[in-house]
């Protein structure tokens, strides 16, 4: 069976403690991995308050995963996703051609841009060190 690029966003309970969370995100890590699956990125964004309560919870820990897998990998994980009390949602999505090099283009520009700001504050620094003298 070929694998396919998949991105599942999964929505933990921010009632847990900070080590609670942890053990969440590798608990799903590990379940990516165990099913023959290859963890391409995991994106933390952290405590977000949400649009409307989610059972009786204001706030959530959002986490992002971008894998290669099986398409059995991934119903497998969507089941523990349905079993896990403190998972309060989860969306599965593969990824295309066309979306894997958006976010590939996407990634670099940021990278430019990062570089670009670096070089303007480096320059603004040497100036400012030469009207000193």
């Amino acid at each position: 069976m070929s694998k396919n690029t998949y991105e599942s966003a999964v929505l933990i309970n921010a009632a847990l403690d900070d080590e609670q969370i942890q053990a969440q995100v590798s608990r799903i890590k590990e379940a990516i991995t165990s099913n023959a699956g290859e963890i391409k990125e995991v994106e933390d964004w952290g405590r977000k308050r949400l649009a409307y309560p989610i059972n009786k919870s204001k706030l959530g820990y959002y986490v992002f995963y971008k894998y290669e897998a099986e398409n059995t990998t991934v119903s497998k994980l969507e089941r523990m996703f349905n079993l896990d009390e403190q998972i309060l949602r989860y969306l599965t999505i593969k990824l295309d051609e066309t979306a894997l090099e958006y976010l590939e283009q996407k990634k670099k520009n940021a990278a430019l841009k990062l570089e670009e700001e670096l070089a303007d504050d480096d320059q603004v620094d040497s100036t400012d060190e030469e009207e000193n003298d």
